[in-house]
């Protein structure tokens, strides 16, 4: 499929898994919406981005879970590049509390990040992409079908995340727009704050999401792999299994080891 002169919205895309995303898209020749909280991080992941050879990037601060953020998102985006082609919905955030010590503003804040704000940027591109006949990827997390102690919150956000993307895609697939979702274990990022360091080895790359995104966009137009379940290759020395959960200790969740 060529890329060339085609638009991408991705959020949270200053680092990690978004900015590995952005820099593949970039890469194919695609225009690149970067999206994040952060303006400086967010600056500077453009800027690395628009050093490179291919499509263009554009910074937009902003919040997912503000709806109209994300409309204003969407008309700078169709303003400087002419459409919108695919939305990568990837901002997320995470915290491990158990349920009868979870605050309420934690839950909140995790639900409204990763579910609402989704179908927030989902609904703000949602008629662009059926002009385009365009493409939703959605990055979940093998947390959305394997529980595990801490996890009420994370758990309930990535669970209602596959939902909302599968129901997502039966309605929209008659437009055109195709919309599959990524669902990765554990992957080598500073997500939730936490320094990657050699013992992350073993993990999924950044890069490795940003190549599955590519081959989804790669697929026949009549074929739609609607959910990717993508596991590291091996388990680390503690005993972590695929879906990033460790299998030891009363309680927590064992995750499909296929």
């Amino acid at each position: 499929m060529d890329l060339s002169g085609k638009t991408a919205i991705v959020t949270g895309a200053s680092k990690g898994i978004g900015l590995a995303v952005a820099e593949a898209l970039a890469e194919a020749g695609m225009n690149v919406t970067m999206t994040a909280r952060g303006q400086e991080g967010l600056d500077r992941a453009v800027a690395g981005l628009n050093a490179r050879d291919g499509g263009r990037g554009l910074a937009y601060a902003c919040d997912v879970r503000d709806l109209e953020q994300q409309r204003g998102c969407v008309a700078a985006t169709v303003a400087a590049f002419g459409g919108v082609d695919l939305l990568v919905a990837n901002a997320a955030v995470g915290a491990r509390e158990k349920v009868d010590e979870l605050d309420p503003t934690t839950w909140s804040r995790i639900v409204d990040t990763n579910l609402t704000g989704v179908f927030y940027s989902v609904a703000a591109a949602v008629a662009e992409l059926k002009r385009s006949r365009g493409m939703i990827v959605t990055i979940g997390s093998l947390a959305g079908v394997n529980f595990f102690a801490g996890g009420a919150a994370y758990n309930a956000s990535k669970f209602g995340l596959l939902g909302f993307t599968q129901a997502a895609m039966l309605d929209l697939r008659d437009h055109g727009v195709r919309v599959s979702t990524i669902m990765p274990g554990s992957v080598a990022t500073t997500f939730s704050d936490r320094a990657v360091t050699e013992a992350d080895g073993w993990k999924l790359q950044p890069s490795d999401i940003a190549q599955t995104v590519l081959y989804l966009l790669g697929m026949p137009a009549e074929a739609l792999p609607s959910k990717v379940e993508l596991r590291p290759a091996r388990v680390n020395q503690a005993g972590v299994n695929q879906a990033g959960v460790n299998q030891a200790g009363a309680g927590q969740a064992k995750a499909n080891p296929a």
